[in-house]
């Protein structure tokens, strides 16, 4: 019972840590990266969807993306939602394809980028801290049945998942602000 609460522990914390990777992938760092336009829903006959679904996308190089429509006749809607989407980028497009070139980003910019992923990281550390908290919740709800040394082991154990997830955002969050900053 109290392996598998620590293994629920552990599992919600490492989804805590898949989920700061995924929002650092939204975060535009300068160079030319698919995930800045994967999510954006085209109007497709009246049905948004997600352009992933409606095209290729490429990065022929670090500052350009090459997105590919499957039908021709989706050209409009594609370049229209990139333009309306929050992204900040101006497709631009060149008979079979839509280019997308990347701008470098200004040193101010970049500093309000790097708050971003700090916020992101304070989010997800918050998150993992919870979990810990539901784990040692749920572990004094069974701790009748279980010595104090136990108790005491278990909650250790939950402790040093914590500390190593912290320790893994905060790795991630340095390597982030580093892609950032680099000019």
């Amino acid at each position: 019972m109290t392996q598998a609460i620590i293994t629920d522990v552990e599992s919600n914390m490492k989804n805590s840590v898949n989920h700061l990777i995924e929002e650092f992938t939204k975060i535009r760092t300068g160079r030319a990266n698919p995930a800045l336009v994967t999510n954006i829903q085209v109007d497709y006959y009246g049905t948004k969807t997600p352009l992933q679904q409606l095209a290729s996308i490429s990065v022929p190089d670090p500052k350009l993306l090459l997105i590919q429509p499957f039908d021709k006749g989706s050209f409009d809607e594609i370049e229209k939602a990139i333009q309306n989407s929050d992204i900040g980028l101006n497709p631009a497009t060149d008979g079979d394809v839509i280019r997308i070139p990347i701008p470098s980003l200004s040193e101010e910019r970049r500093k309000e980028l790097t708050k971003v992923a700090s916020k992101f990281t304070e989010d997800s550390k918050i998150s993992i801290r919870s979990h810990r908290r539901t784990g040692i919740d749920e572990l004094n709800k069974v701790k009748d049945d279980m010595s104090a040394d136990d108790v005491k082991r278990f909650e250790t154990q939950i402790q040093e998942l914590t500390d190593k997830y912290v320790k893994k955002v905060d790795e991630l969050l340095s390597v982030k602000q580093n892609e950032l900053l680099e000019v």
